[in-house]
């Protein structure tokens, strides 16, 4: 079993614990105000379980969704671009895939999930774990990945069934145009089902507030109230 990535910085945000891929998993989870909703699991940065990523749950769960944010990293959050990457590069996507299909296992087993499919939603690192994920589980219905970054080779997406919602930014050089086309025209050949790819006049992590120098609000804003309308519509 590969081990986690281990860090010294800030401590992650978690409040539920639950078995998966083999040990105890860690990870935050948002009820609604109705106390019940669709299951959407949310899928962290190379950061780590941040206050930004439970955030994102929380504002989930204000939309009426029951949302888990499993901890990749077994709590532990990078300070600095060069731990994240290098924490990121000590989780094999493999391994990523497996801790993320417990996560669905423990959401789908809770009372207050209503749906008997899920939603993912993730960014960066997290966004393409989303990919990943939907390629290899058909729980998952619907996939939101935000600028996410695919490592290494494409997934086999014959088996994929969720509907594709995708966010990027025209200025994200780690992210280039042709490579998403290149990912749209696998998607489409393999599985038959066409991902909305749309682009936005900003850069990498333009939907984190808490990135100053990358956070674009009004691109945040549309991806955000796509995002809201497109999980609704494929969760009920």
């Amino acid at each position: 079993m590969s081990e986690l990535p281990k860090s010294t910085g800030a401590p992650a945000n978690q409040n539920v614990t639950f078995p998966s891929a083999g040990t105890t998993a860690h990870g935050y989870l948002a009820l609604p105000p109705s106390g019940q909703g669709p299951g959407v699991i949310v899928i962290q940065e190379w950061w780590g379980l941040t206050e930004h990523i439970a955030n994102v749950a929380d504002r989930l769960a204000a939309e009426g969704f029951v949302a888990l944010a499993p901890d990749l990293y077994g709590g532990h959050v990078a300070h600095d671009s060069g731990e994240a990457i290098r924490m990121m590069r000590e989780l094999p996507v493999s391994r990523g895939v497996e801790l993320l299909s417990g996560a669905v296992d423990h959401l789908l087993a809770l009372p207050e999930v209503t749906s008997k499919t899920v939603a993912s939603v993730g960014f960066c690192m997290g966004g393409g774990f989303v990919i990943y994920q939907a390629a290899a589980d058909p729980r998952v219905s619907a996939a939101v990945p935000f600028y996410g970054v695919i490592q290494g080779e494409l997934p086999d997406f014959s088996g994929l069934k969720a509907q594709i919602l995708g966010h990027y930014g025209e200025h994200d050089t780690s992210i280039p145009k042709e490579k998403l086309e290149q990912l749209s025209e696998a998607i489409q050949q393999q599985s038959g089902i066409t991902p909305d790819f749309r682009l936005y006049p900003a850069s990498h992590a333009f939907f984190n507030d808490g990135r100053p120098e990358a956070y674009d609000p009004e691109s945040a804003a549309r991806a955000w109230q796509s995002t809201v309308t497109f999980l609704h519509e494929q969760l009920g």
